[in-house]
């Protein structure tokens, strides 16, 4: 069988392995990608950009309800149908667009998931090829669970195609995705029951934050149930019943449809890394810092599958950029771990960036923390907004500010002015002299260094 040599092969069409794919054939390298689903990869397609899009119906619904009798007379009628046309103007024409572009820079195509034979051979699509370079930029995958029943279970990707909006929904995980497509189809009139084998949401953020993002949720008729087992889930005529246990009682609770949104792991399993000695654990593909396979030195790893990468979208296509520029000059860019906000998209918003207060007391001998209930300044009551929200943490000595923590609608976009006095490394009197437009979100951030 004749064997296809490339100078370079990407495995993986989202903005990470893209951006290294043009990088390399932009300097006339012979380049290939590949990926088993459609080109373009999951945010854009089955990720933060569909979700957002639909996500924005439920805000608006949401914000109607807290005005609601103060000049709404009724909610917005929600048609489902509409929503995923309009969801699809965005992402239907993705993968045609993300083919031609690369096509464009004369980037080889493969539509399938390729195997690892050996160091620097792979089969793809009943082809052998040979390359010099490997990139791996596969992303995340679904975790999957396993239990009896558990092949019944709907995914992310599955909740993008919705063809009715359900009535009742079970989701198994209280992370980003669970909790944002929770307030999503609880907003939207959908009785939902979120599950967790852990004690609380979100466990990644601020509790005191996190525990009023619940309160608006159980507001929306969500029920929580936390420090439960998943067994079993069994398929009725037209319910699924999921079994668990919580403590030694064992329970059921019946819902029409049952999302697994546990987590998301990296997509290694299909390529047989164990072939061409790629080492790799629970966090990704081993790299070190110029993102190169620490077990395999011509295979980099971008993106969400890097072991050295969180699952953002600029955080990839920054990565993408770094393994693009040392493939063609060896250890040429070195990738730092830059300052990340993090945003969860339920009503109110919450987000963060920088440290958290238990993070903050083990990196600093002593912090000073300001932190508050908004919900009754001018920016909340104008929308009758139940909650509003804040928790900055400061390193005492400095006077610098090295974490801020936002629940608001707007923390989206204010969590992005800490951003920059985090980098600036500005202190709390420097950013109490900034002048923000008023009357906005931004303009209450000084407000919240007001001493108790």
């Amino acid at each position: 069988m004749e064997e296809i040599k490339y100078d370079v092969f990407v495995i993986g069409s989202g903005i990470a392995g893209q951006t290294a794919a043009e990088i390399c054939a932009k300097e006339g390298l012979k380049v290939a990608i590949a990926d088993n689903k459609a080109f373009g990869g999951t945010c854009a397609i089955r990720g933060c950009d569909p979700k957002k899009v639909m996500l924005q119906f439920a805000e608006i619904t949401q914000k109607a309800k807290h005005l609601k009798g103060l000049g709404f007379t009724k909610l917005p009628k929600i048609n489902w149908d509409d929503i995923l046309k309009f969801k699809n103007n965005f992402t239907e024409a993705v993968p045609k667009s993300t083919e031609e572009d690369l096509a464009d820079l004369n980037i080889d195509l493969y539509h399938q998931s390729p195997k690892f034979i050996s160091k620097n051979k792979i089969s793809v699509e009943g082809k052998t090829v040979i390359a010099d370079k490997f990139v791996i930029a596969t992303g995340l995958i679904p975790r999957t669970l396993k239990f009896k029943g558990a092949e019944f279970l709907k995914t992310s990707d599955d909740f993008f195609n919705l063809k009715k909006l359900p009535k009742s929904v079970t989701f198994i995980g209280s992370g980003y995705i669970g909790m944002e497509f929770c307030f999503l189809l609880s907003t939207l009139g959908c009785k939902v029951t979120m599950i967790d084998r852990g004690p609380r949401i979100l466990s990644q953020f601020e509790e005191s934050l996190t525990e009023k993002i619940k309160q608006n949720l159980a507001n929306n008729g969500v029920e929580f149930i936390f420090e439960a087992d998943v067994l079993s889930v069994e398929k009725g005529r037209k319910k699924l019943k999921l079994n668990y246990k919580v403590g030694k009682e064992e329970r059921s609770l019946k819902s029409h449809i049952i999302f697994n949104t546990s987590g998301r792991v990296p997509s290694l399993e299909a390529l047989n890394l164990e072939n061409a000695a790629i080492k790799a654990d629970e966090s990704g593909v081993l790299v070190n810092d110029y993102l190169q396979s620490s077990s395999a030195k011509h295979v980099f790893a971008c993106g969400d599958v890097s072991s050295k990468s969180l699952p953002l979208t600029p955080l990839s296509g920054l990565q993408g950029y770094i393994v693009g520029h040392n493939i063609l000059k060896a250890r040429s860019k070195k990738f730092k771990n830059p300052l990340v906000p993090s945003i969860v998209f339920t009503d109110p918003n919450l987000a963060m960036v920088g440290y958290l207060e238990e993070e903050a007391k083990k990196r600093y001998k002593n912090i000073k923390v300001y932190k508050g209930d908004a919900s009754n300044w001018y920016n909340a009551k104008k929308e009758n907004a139940p909650f509003y929200a804040y928790k900055i943490i400061v390193n005492k000595r400095t006077d610098q500010i090295v974490g801020a923590h936002l629940l608001s609608s707007e923390a989206n976009e204010t969590i992005n002015i800490f951003t920059t006095a985090i980098n600036a490394k500005m202190t709390v009197s420097e950013f109490k002299k900034m002048i923000f437009t008023y009357p906005s979100y931004a303009s209450d951030l000084k407000s919240m260094f007001k001493e108790d």
